[in-house]
């Protein structure tokens, strides 16, 4: 469903990505693990087009995305929830959740909104509560339940654990399953291997924007100990 063959993304004089090449299947869940600063958030933004790839070819679907703005990219199916949650402060969890759906079949949004309050209680308890008088970890399941208003079918998930409590990490991974489970593609990012590898199929171990390592989760798991991702 995703191949990226030798991305390069420049940022100034940076480098953040020297010819990165990853490939998700149809239905896979596929880590990006690494430390901070790896390549892993560049990957993902150039993916959803906020950052532009200096060679090198992103495909999605059979179609190539070069030139193509982030709205169309959303159109096409690919879902996006970043890092460090970023809801909208001022507006309530419904509000936060239905913003991704505008443009979209009123009764599609109806029917994708139904199977969310089922999966995400949260968006129904705390529907009128402005999200910024949330935790972290109900506003990572805000912005995860945002993700996935229109049911893209590619999930870019960034970071999904990053500063929450082990209680939330649970409760984020149960909703990713439930993802998994309507046959949800996800490509996820981590520096917290441990709990990301219980969910994923394959793994990419990145490092100064390279692909180190990649392969099965028992193949990674090792790896990831060895440079104290876990």
């Amino acid at each position: 469903m995703l191949t990226i063959e030798s991305l390069k993304v420049r940022y100034g004089g940076i480098v953040a990505l020297h010819e990165v090449s990853i490939e998700v299947q149809r239905g896979e869940t596929v880590l990006l693990v690494g430390s901070n600063g790896a390549g892993k958030s560049s990957l993902i933004n150039a993916v959803i087009g906020l950052v532009p790839n200096v060679s090198g070819r992103i495909q999605f679907d059979g179609r190539d995305l070069a030139g193509m703005s982030c709205a169309a990219r959303a159109r096409l199916g690919i879902g996006y929830s970043p890092e460090g949650r970023r809801v909208f402060s001022s507006l309530s969890v419904t509000e936060n959740v239905l913003s991704s759906t505008l443009g979209h079949p009123v009764a599609k949004v109806g029917e994708n909104l139904a199977w969310i309050r089922k999966t995400f209680p949260l968006v129904v308890e705390r529907a009128r509560q402005p999200a910024n008088q949330l935790s972290g970890g109900q506003q990572q399941i805000v912005a995860l339940a945002r993700a996935v208003s229109t049911m893209p079918k590619l999930l870019l998930l960034d970071e999904p654990f990053l500063g929450l409590a082990p209680i939330w990490i649970e409760r984020i991974s149960d909703a990713i399953r439930e993802l998994q489970r309507r046959g949800t593609t996800i490509l996820m990012t981590e520096q917290m291997a441990r709990p990301a590898l219980k969910l994923v199929d394959r793994a990419y171990v990145m490092r100064s924007g390279e692909i180190r390592r990649s392969g099965t989760v028992e193949e990674i798991r090792g790896v990831a100990l060895a440079e104290e991702y876990l």
